[in-house]
């Protein structure tokens, strides 16, 4: 008579922690420290950024997905500048859609935690305060993307962030509407007030991060996860 066997248990879901912000917030250096910690503290962990496209064991769909990377974020601006707002956000959510289809998704399904750098909620932000292209639009291309766990929102007003920029911008980053440091606090203020509008409506950590080190936003955010999601760094 056949004893059937246990069947191998399927992994725990990875949690996924995403950090936002304006340009200059520190949402890259957070990402990084976090990521490091996951992993020193035993966590099984990658950190997803706009330069992710790496998907494992598939060459084929690494190239594929870094070639939209190219067309994406390694583009010459005068190309970026004809093709126009619409295109991009579509552009935006094909790049966003692969990211998390085929990097995201497979990681967490294999019990790997992700820290995702440069999520689309800023993106959304600056689609909001953009005349130009429906809000209803916007919102609609990145709804299916998968919800994180945990969204850490660094809040510091744009004066501050162009003062840790140490002045240096890019048109993007002034919603391409002039290349003064008037022009960059204007628009990372209506960009922040998007964020802030998104942060009411989904319970993410907000963090005032306006004079605070390094060291302070990391504790902060690392007692956070263990609180929130079990999650000792």
């Amino acid at each position: 008579m056949m004893t059937l066997g246990t069947p191998p248990a399927m992994p725990v879901r990875g949690r996924e922690i995403t950090v936002t912000g304006i340009d200059g917030a520190g949402k890259s250096t957070l990402s990084a420290r976090l990521h490091r910690a996951l992993n020193a503290a035993g966590h099984t962990a990658i950190l997803v950024g706009k330069n992710s496209t790496e998907v494992p064991t598939d060459p084929q769909l690494s190239t594929y997905i870094d070639q939209l990377n190219e067309l994406v974020y390694r583009r010459d601006p005068r190309v970026a500048q004809a093709c126009g707002d619409q295109y991009w956000l579509l552009a935006l959510a094909a790049w966003y859609t692969l990211q998390d289809r085929l990097v995201i998704q497979p990681a967490l399904a294999a019990g790997t935690h992700v820290v995702l750098d440069n999520a689309h909620h800023k993106i959304l932000a600056r689609y909001a305060v953009n005349p130009d292209v429906p809000l209803r639009l916007s919102e609609q291309v990145f709804a299916h993307l998968t919800q994180p766990d945990l969204v850490i929102f660094l809040r510091i007003g744009a004066r501050e962030a162009l003062a840790r920029r140490k002045g240096e911008f890019t048109s993007l980053e002034t919603g391409h509407s002039g290349s003064g440091d008037a022009d960059f606090i204007h628009y990372q203020d209506a960009v922040l007030a998007q964020l802030r509008d998104q942060e009411q409506r989904g319970g993410w950590l907000s963090l005032d991060v306006t004079g605070m080190d390094r060291d302070a936003v990391f504790k902060t955010a690392a007692g956070a996860m263990a609180d929130r999601l079990q999650l000792t760094i």
